[in-house]
């Protein structure tokens, strides 16, 4: 956001371009929430195969995640405008081969999860720059808090409805419906983003910045990359697992809308709730219950996966989730606007965000693929869900001294890297080789979602 927009606003207040961006975020998300949300159980009646959907998922991953590193440099030197439009032109083409392919989509895993990866590449790098030209660090919070309340409310009804739809018509036809409503208000989202203001070329695109940033001793991006790798391992399996399981245990897709339904209702209060009261510094603390919590709301799984224990978990997670979202999405895009050098390498920094989130989802998919193809007892999916879903608490731990710091600015970070720097040689969390794979990882984003499951945060 300029400074002059910023002076014109009430302080914590979303001015109009911020508004009109939630808007379009929310007709993307209601198109997925219509189809986005089916997509693992119309693979899976084509063909019963854990596998399949996991190559599906995985190509979806790398191919995004290499995207916003390719892609980083038309957005930071060229028109980004025009790449968020091309992502979600691309999200409906997706659904439209979908559609034309049938059920014989299952033999097409591989491409179709390469062209939806290149859609969801597109739309949420852009998305996230221009999120952060939009906001402030004093309405970040606020913004992510409606645009959840936005994505639990699409939550809400598409679902439901989509499940009504496919359950109530034969022979696909809900299917072909569904896919059909979202190219449409895909279509809408498209038309709403030409009042967004693309704000002019900065600068040059630095192809290794990230793994600079990386190699610095004390730098805090060296943390935040092991907290958003272990956000990407959690991602990866819950974005479509949880809505899929809830289908194999109750085998009806109107079941699977009703989980959606429950759950995201109470996310939508949750978010609201947590974006109008959570403060600055109550990040680090809120974090902390959060992750822990939404590892305890895995057990009753273990109990039996049955639909009752599935919403149990479904309810305890969209209560909790935004204790762990917000804090962590707010602060990294703090650190992104911490001062004007980084503010001139926001698409490298947004690029770096988004690698480690395509690492830690590379390796929760290779965990799903290595346990699902060899056994698809409910034991072994109870302890695959707790396992990655355990992962933000080590995020948590790497990043807890800094979670508070980004509203005192620069500042604030040059005290917490001082602090860093004095203990580095100490601490083997920054001693590890992260930064060497992030170059050849395979997201989302996201706050990149992608096309996941109900129930999937």
């Amino acid at each position: 956001m300029t400074v002059e927009a910023a002076n014109k606003r009430m302080p914590g207040r979303l001015d109009g371009q911020s508004r009109r961006l939630i808007a379009v975020h929310g007709m993307y998300a209601a198109a997925s929430a219509l189809s986005g949300t089916f997509i693992p159980v119309y693979l899976w009646k084509a063909k019963e195969s854990f596998a399949s959907i996991g190559w599906f998922c995985m190509s979806q991953y790398i191919v995004s995640g290499l995207l916003f590193w390719l892609a980083g440099k038309w957005v930071k030197e060229h028109n980004k405008m025009i790449v968020f439009r091309l992502g979600i032109v691309l999200s409906g083409c997706f659904y439209f081969t979908v559609l034309m392919l049938g059920p014989s989509a299952y033999r097409w895993v591989v491409p179709i999860g390469i062209l939806d990866g290149l859609a969801l590449g597109l739309f949420w790098l852009s998305y996230n720059i221009i999120y952060f030209e939009v906001t402030e660090a004093d309405n970040r919070d606020r913004y992510n808090g409606l645009a959840g309340l936005l994505g639990a409310a699409a939550g809400i009804i598409a679902p439901w409805l989509s499940g009504f739809i496919i359950t109530s018509m034969r022979d696909g036809v809900g299917y072909r419906v569904i896919f059909t409503a979202s190219l449409i208000v895909l279509a809408g989202a498209v038309i709403g983003s030409l009042g967004l203001k693309n704000r002019g070329p900065e600068g040059h695109y630095d192809w290794m910045l990230p793994f600079r940033q990386l190699k610095e001793r004390g730098n805090p991006w060296r943390r935040f990359a092991i907290a958003i790798t272990t956000q990407g391992i959690r991602d990866s399996v819950f974005m479509f697992l949880v809505g899929l399981t809830v289908y194999v245990a109750t085998h009806t897709e109107q079941k699977v809308g009703n989980y959606a339904l429950i759950t995201s209702a109470v996310a939508l209060v949750s978010f609201w709730l947590t974006g109008r009261f959570l403060k600055m510094k109550q990040r680090s603390g809120a974090m902390l219950i959060g992750v822990i919590a939404l590892s305890a709301v895995i057990l009753p799984l273990f109990f039996g996966i049955t639909y009752p224990m599935l919403l149990v978990f479904g309810i305890g997670t969209a209560l909790l989730i935004p204790l762990y979202m917000i804090p962590m999405t707010s602060t990294v895009f703090d650190l992104i606007g911490r001062n004007e050098e980084s503010v001139r390498q926001r698409e490298e920094l947004i690029v770096l965000r988004e690698l480690a989130l395509t690492f830690g989802r590379a390796i929760g998919m290779t965990a799903y693929l290595l346990v699902l193809t060899r056994t698809h007892s409910p034991a072994a999916i109870t302890w695959l869900l707790f396992g990655v879903g355990s992962m933000p608490i080590i995020g948590w731990i790497a990043t807890r001294h800094l979670l508070n710091r980004t509203a005192a600015g620069e500042d604030g970070f040059q005290a917490a890297q001082r602090k860093e720097g004095a203990h580095a040689t100490h601490r083997a969390i920054d001693n590890g080789p992260h930064w060497r794979h992030a170059s050849g990882s395979a997201k989302k984003a996201g706050n990149r979602r992608g096309r996941g499951g109900a129930g999937q945060a």
